[in-house]
């Protein structure tokens, strides 16, 4: 590996190991060394514009990992943010986010994503960010997920929005008054009310 290979090498390390082209670019590294490095089997391209260096463990959740790098300003909902937080026992067959009204639904081959429109106040609350295969991605906490499954109750069954509830109250540490405050964002209470009254 020549100095700029080590270079790239160091700098895929320093971020997680995976890059956008263009994060590779912005890092001083020239196009011919990433495609080089391609060529020669020291990084691999996971979906086009995604590279990968060569010899880490398997990913642990590629999909969610390669959304969040090709689409950073997006926010893992819904079941994909219920299966994060262990809520459900659906297995996500897309990657679901949220976006802003009137944004454009992102096109890629892969993986998998179905879109869902959030209001500005109901897009930027309960956020967190985690760590995925080196990736950052954010995703909406438990609570705001919880009202988040109940407003779009109609699109992911009602069934799992109250598997996910029930799933939520076994746990030791559970914040029903902040349920309360992301369903009076979501516009749900009302609808919510029965169920959390249930809990308590």
């Amino acid at each position: 590996m020549n100095s700029a290979a080590n270079r790239a090498a160091k700098l895929f390390r320093q971020k997680g190991g995976m890059l956008r082209t263009h994060e590779v670019i912005e890092g001083g590294i020239h196009p011919r060394t990433l495609y080089a490095m391609r060529d020669a089997g020291e990084v691999e391209q996971v979906v086009r514009g995604v590279y990968r260096l060569a010899g880490m463990p398997p990913l642990s959740d590629p999909d969610i990992a390669i959304v969040a790098k090709l689409f950073p300003a997006s926010v893992v909902c819904l079941v994909s943010a219920l299966s994060m937080h262990e809520l459900t026992t659906r297995v996500p067959h897309t990657v679901q986010i949220a976006t802003p009204p009137g944004r454009g639904t992102p096109k890629v081959a892969h993986p998998p994503i179905e879109t869902f429109r959030f209001s500005k106040e109901s897009l930027t609350a309960g956020v967190e960010e985690r760590r995925v295969d080196g990736a950052t991605v954010r995703v909406f906490n438990a609570e705001k997920t919880l009202a988040d499954a109940f407003k779009f109750r109609n699109r992911i069954g009602l069934e799992t929005a109250v598997e996910a509830l029930r799933n939520y109250a076994r746990r030791k540490r559970r914040r029903i008054d902040l349920i309360q405050d992301y369903a009076r964002i979501c516009r749900v209470e009302r609808i919510m009310r029965p169920y959390l009254e249930a809990l308590s």
